[in-house]
């Protein structure tokens, strides 16, 4: 089971945002070229998102769908990789002072990739996690610093009301 964690110098609440938005996905999961919601809203529970995988003149379209979902918490995904099967892929956010603490668990569940599963795997697993998180970590910081730009001059930023970071 491939287990990593980053921590990102952004609120809980700005990386939901980016987790909760569909149409970002393909922004930060490494491999995919891009992504679309096609069922439900995303992130609810079976909500699913269409996505495309690039090699070189060939495009593997799949799916990843929503399997629970603890708004700003917890985000569990089962992404399918055609002939290669599914895996289950466990995304949560922890307060950290004031940034937040990601964390991204994934394993095969099903086909080619459960039975081939093994100690290379995971670690080829664990490279693509530590690109996905720097990704993430990077679109999430940036959002921060836009938002914190934006911000009138003088406005006092308040405590989330659950501990959960910063707010405007």
């Amino acid at each position: 089971m491939a287990v990593r964690h980053r921590l990102v110098k952004a609120s809980p609440r700005s990386v939901w945002a980016v987790l909760e938005d569909g149409t970002r996905y393909a922004d930060w999961v490494v491999g995919t070229s891009s992504s679309e919601p096609v069922r439900g809203h995303w992130p609810q529970l079976g909500s699913a998102i269409a996505y495309e995988i690039r090699l070189g003149p060939v495009s593997l379209c799949n799916e990843t769908v929503v399997r629970r979902c603890v708004p700003g918490e917890v985000l569990e995904l089962e992404a399918k990789a055609g002939p290669l099967g599914t895996a289950r892929i466990a995304i949560e956010v922890h307060t950290w002072g004031d940034h937040t603490l990601v964390k991204v668990d994934e394993h095969p569940l099903r086909g080619a990739g459960g039975r081939v599963h093994n100690a290379a795997v995971e670690a080829l697993i664990q490279i693509r996690h530590r690109a996905m998180l720097a990704r993430l970590a990077a679109i999430c910081e940036t959002d921060a610093e836009e938002e914190e730009r934006r911000r009138p001059m003088g406005q006092v930023v308040a405590p989330h009301p659950d501990g959960g970071g910063a707010r405007a």
